[in-house]
Parts: C-alpha cells; structure tokens; sequence
C-alpha cells in the first residue's frame, strides 16, 4: 500500500514537473520570437468583457476597427487605418481634386497642427498658417482626435461650412474661424518670368503629374526667354509633399549624376534608392530653392538633393522635418492601411527626421515699405549744369519695363524672402560676368 503511494506521488511529481518544464519551454520560445500569447490572450478577454457587460450591445466590426485605429496611432502620426470612405478620399487627394478647406495637417506633440495651407483655397484666403495648431472642429475638441477623423470632419460638400478653432503662438486665446468648403483643385505648378533671363516656378504639392507639369512649366519660360535662362527660383514653401516617385522625378530635372535619396526600412521592399539622369536635364544654370516650416516630406527630399549634389543655393527657413515614409496597403472590404514603413536620407546620409533641411541662408519673411528718398541736392539742381544726351532708354521709352515696375506687378515687392532669392541670381550672373572680363 505504502509502495503505490510513493508510486502515484512520484507520478504526479513527474506529472507537475512535465507541465513546469512545457511552460518553460513555451515561456523561453516566446522571449525567443516574440509571440505575443498573452497578450493577445488579455486582448480576446476584455474583447469578451465588453461584449457580455458593456451597457449596450456593440458590433464586432465596430470593436475591431476601434482596436485597430488605437493600435496604429500608438505608433506615429503618420499610421492610421484608412476605413473605405478614407482610403477613397486619400486616393483623390494625390489626383489634387476634393472636397474641404485646403490645408494639410499632422499630428505634433499630440496636437492638430497645420502644415501649411494650400494656395487660392479657402484656408489659405482667410489666413491660416503653418504651424497653428487646431483645437476645436466645429463643436469637437480635437484631443485624441486621428488625422484622418479630423479629414473627415473638414472635408465635405461645396457650400457647406464648418468653424474650426485656431491657437497660434501670437494668440492671447484661441480664435474661431467659419470657412466656406469649396471644391480644391490644387495646380501643382506655377510658373512665370520675374525679368528678363530670370525665371520662376512655384510647386504647391506633388501629385501623380507634378515632375511632368514642371517640365512643360520649365520649357515654356526657356520659350519666353527666347534661349536658356539665367537663372532660376524653384519655390517649395508651405509645400506638403506628397508622392515620393515624383519627388525623385522632379529632383531629377536639374540633377545629371549621382543620388537622390535612398530608404531604409525592416522590409526588403521598403528599402530603395532614386539615382538621378542626364536625359532630359534642365541646363546647368544658377538656381535657389525656397523653402519654409511648411516645407515637408517631398519637398525636402528635393530641396535636400539639390543641396546634397551642390546644385542649388536653399534660401529661407528651416523646413518641416518629416523624413519617413508612407505605404498605403490595400485591405478587405476596400478600406487600406497608412503604414510608416521607412524612413528616408538625402544623399549625403543625413535623416530629417523631426529635424528638417537647414537652408545655406537664412533669411525669415519681412513686411517691405517703401521708403522715400531724403531730400538732396543732385547735380540736375544747381543752375546752368549741362543738360545730359538725350538717347532711347530701352527701360524707359517702350523697351523692357524697368525693374522696380515690373517688381510691383509680380507681387514681388511684399516677398522678401523671392526678392533676396532674385539678388543672389542677379549677382552670380554679374560675378560670373566680372570674371570673364577679369580673364
């Protein structure tokens, strides 16, 4: 008797100490994959809790989206799950047609902040600007709020409006702003002849014909100038970015060698390098690039790699500081999912990340006036000087306007920031000029 108790003791030791040691070895295969067992196990029992005990019945579908949507913005502020009204207003963004406010925002420190309105919207007309951080959305605090909910609730039918409450740094108290939605069309290029030699482009966004849009922009201020230009001013202020390929497209025009940027991620596939041209480069003339706190992702891949390859002067201020990058993935049910999957460095290897490109000048926006000349004696004043031949003046009497006329009627003399990128160009030309007569 005594012999089968020690028996079936020693068979339950042996028993309890099978368990212990499958345990341990399960414990030490998790540590070693990563398998998130309990975890997903503390998951599926409040999923359970909820749906027996929660004060009214809630769809799965609800729980799982809910789950999802917190999941992803515990990452970045650039992941979120794209439900199907999402992923299909996302896809008509890049077509540079919506629906809403015109402005481009990001999630900063945990607060709703605008990257930069976009031109000739209705955002852009009532003065909002880069970084204001957005409080209220109608009559929703924006705390806790995802980007794209807060899409959502700005974007809607032409005619509708919306108010939304606006702090910025010189505020003593949040402002309200009721805006009008219209339908954006945002025309990615823009571009016109500052004077003669000197031309100008502006990219508000980089959409899916952005790099094709500036080529056609490019060759029509080469026909106006009559032969190659001078000189050029890209500006990429208050420019969100948008899609990378044409990002490296577009840094691709004016690059005849070497690397654009190059990613780096987890996945094979994340990780890529944009290796620039020389069919179809623009011709080696002087360029300043433009940029801003509204400068981000794209634009900085491209301000970067200019600057990187030594081919243009970057002028203003420090630009956004978003260096990852976005995969949009295609899910059930057509909705999608935003994904950081890498992040992105200019050629020279440096990250942006929540950094941004230092510009090689610094030169903030300044409200210009007109100051009149002090009152002084010229020879024209004293009695019986001797009158000055009187020859066409080309820039007087039907020739080319002269340059201050043609200033005022480019807008150009209340931008600062253009009218010093203008200098810089105008005096590389009169070095060069000077050099060659030096030889």
């Amino acid at each position: 008797m005594a012999k089968g108790k020690r028996v079936a003791l020693l068979l339950l030791f042996t028993l309890i100490m099978g368990f212990w040691m499958v345990d341990l070895f399960v414990g030490c295969s998790e540590a070693e994959t990563g398998t998130p067992y309990k975890e997903l196990e503390q998951f599926t029992d409040v999923l359970t809790i909820i749906q027996n005990s929660y004060v009214e019945e809630v769809p799965m579908s609800k729980l799982i989206e809910g789950a999802i949507n917190g999941m992803l913005g515990a990452l970045d502020p650039h992941s979120s799950y794209l439900s199907p009204d999402m992923f299909r207003e996302m896809q008509i963004d890049t077509s540079g047609e919506f629906g809403g406010l015109g402005i481009e925002i990001t999630l900063k420190e945990g607060v709703l902040t605008i990257v930069s309105p976009i031109e000739d919207t209705p955002a852009y007309r009532i003065g909002l600007a880069a970084g204001d951080m957005i409080v209220k959305i109608g009559d929703r605090w924006t705390k806790d709020l995802s980007i794209m909910e807060a899409i959502k609730m700005m974007r809607g039918p032409k005619g509708s409006k919306v108010t939304i409450t606006i702090m910025r740094s010189s505020f003593d108290k949040p402002r309200e702003y009721t805006l009008t939605r219209e339908i954006i069309v945002v025309k990615s290029v823009k571009y016109r002849m500052l004077e003669n030699g000197f031309g100008y482009v502006r990219l508000a966004q980089f959409q899916e014909r952005s790099a094709k849009d500036l080529k056609n922009a490019l060759k029509s201020l080469h026909s106006a100038n009559r032969g190659p230009l001078q000189g050029l001013v890209l500006d990429l202020r208050n420019n969100p970015g948008g899609l990378l390929d044409q990002a490296a497209d577009v840094a691709d025009l004016f690059l005849r060698e070497g690397l654009i940027v190059y990613t780096e991620g987890r996945v094979e596939d994340s990780r890529m390098r944009f290796e620039a041209h020389r069919m179809g480069t623009e011709p080696d003339y002087p360029m300043v690039v433009l940029i801003n706190g509204g400068s981000a992702s794209a634009s900085e891949i491209v301000a970067g790699a200019l600057q990187d390859n030594h081919r243009a002067v970057i002028l203003g201020t420090q630009s956004f500081g978003k260096g990852s990058v976005q995969t949009v993935i295609s899910l059930e049910n057509e909705a999608g999912l935003r994904l950081t999957t890498a992040r992105y460095y200019t050629p020279s290897g440096t990250s942006i990340q929540a950094k941004g490109i230092t510009p090689d000048i610094v030169v903030r926006p300044m409200e210009l006036k007109e100051v009149g000349d002090n009152i002084t004696l010229r020879e024209e004043d004293l009695d019986n000087h001797i009158e000055r031949e009187r020859k066409t003046d080309v820039n007087s009497s039907g020739g080319q306007e002269s340059e201050q006329s043609l200033i005022n009627e480019q807008g150009m003399q209340r931008d600062y920031q253009l009218l010093r990128a203008l200098d810089l160009l105008k005096g590389w030309e009169l070095l060069k000029g000077l050099k060659k007569s030096a030889a």
